[in-house]
């Protein structure tokens, strides 16, 4: 939890949700009584609720990259793609690109598993893409590195392995990027839940060029609250003023349990602070997101931010996006309506 507002009953969401079913009752019931002329149909439609999904369709895992004055929507494989991209101008309307971003896999991966990419560019003009994919030997999910001149790809893999590949922690998954004073950070977490040992989240600084780790990873966070089940993941680290923002998800993906922490600190080697209750969850927002979790924090051109979440539909059948305003407050950071 954020901060104590987010405990509210009845929420903000709730509100707004209780005011777009009763304007939607009205425009029906105005429909009913014979509202006729050009002005009917419009009078009759409504808006996108509060927390409706900017895509509407199986895209977990999102991570946003602006480049070329476009937005671009990275996910988890999915409709035949290894990694799935979709394009945006404004955060709001995207399309989903047929061209799978990384449509050759490394010979030493399982195929049809790959998972969370993070793409960066990491000089003009280059990009980095660390997705996470099942190692054949040792056989764990490990995190490589591909690149690519355009930011649709397609993206070839470097190197002869992959680039995070701690067997001995259960593996490495969820990649993402921070970049401070010329420097670009890899973050991760070890996949210790898979084998019983802790998850943590990692950070470590990368070479020039994004394809090497430059020094050692330094433990930043693992589960130790209760929501958080045996796992912290999907790390996502941002700063506002002197203090930095290490958002991530927790518990099971594949329910409502999943949801959104934050932890914080005024330097990367921490140490770290906890809030003790999740920032986004399903009994947060009052069920309007399912399991929502797979952040990431993006400024838009207007330089407001959003947060970009995945949730599942009502039937836990397949994973969203949503893109919600994010407000910074003296207390940290909130959601906030449109």
């Amino acid at each position: 939890m954020s901060h104590p507002s987010k405990k509210r009953s009845p929420s903000r969401r709730a509100l707004l949700r209780a005011a777009a079913g009763l304007a939607l009752v009205l425009g029906l019931s105005a429909c009913a009584a014979g509202s006729q002329g050009p002005g009917a149909a419009e009078a009759s439609e409504t808006p996108d609720p509060v927390g409706a999904p900017v895509i509407k369709d199986d895209f977990p895992d999102p991570d946003v990259l602006y480049a070329d004055d476009t937005y671009y929507l990275y996910a988890t494989n999915g409709d035949y793609q290894n990694v799935q991209v979709a394009s945006s101008k404004d955060l709001e309307e995207w399309t989903q690109l047929e061209e799978d971003a990384l449509p050759e896999p490394p010979k030493w991966v399982i195929p049809g598993k790959t998972w969370a990419p993070e793409v960066t560019e990491i000089t003009p003009g280059n990009f980095v893409m660390y997705f996470t994919a099942a190692n054949y030997r040792p056989t764990v999910q490990c995190i490589g590195v591909a690149t690519s001149t355009s930011p649709t790809g397609p993206f070839t893999v470097q190197g002869e392995a992959m680039l995070v590949c701690p067997a001995e922690e259960g593996g490495a998954i969820d990649a993402s990027t921070y970049a401070e004073n010329g420097t670009t950070y890899l973050l991760w977490k070890n996949d210790g839940n898979c084998c019983g040992l802790d998850a943590w989240l990692y950070s470590a600084p990368l070479s020039p060029d994004g394809l090497t780790l430059a020094g050692p990873a330094q433990q930043m966070v693992k589960q130790t609250l209760p929501w958080e089940g045996e796992l912290v993941e999907a790390p996502t680290l941002v700063k506002q003023g002197p203090t930095y923002y290490l958002f991530y998800s927790a518990n099971t993906y594949g329910d409502e349990n999943y949801a959104v922490g934050y932890a914080t600190a005024t330097s990367l080697a921490g140490p770290w602070t906890k809030k003790e209750e999740p920032f986004l969850s399903t009994d947060s927002e009052d069920g309007l997101f399912r399991g929502p979790g797979g952040q990431d924090v993006v400024q838009g051109q207007d330089g407001e931010h959003r947060l970009v979440f995945h949730g599942w539909d009502k039937d836990y059948t397949y994973r969203a996006v949503y893109a919600e305003p994010l407000e910074w407050t003296p207390s940290g950071p909130d959601l906030r309506p449109d």
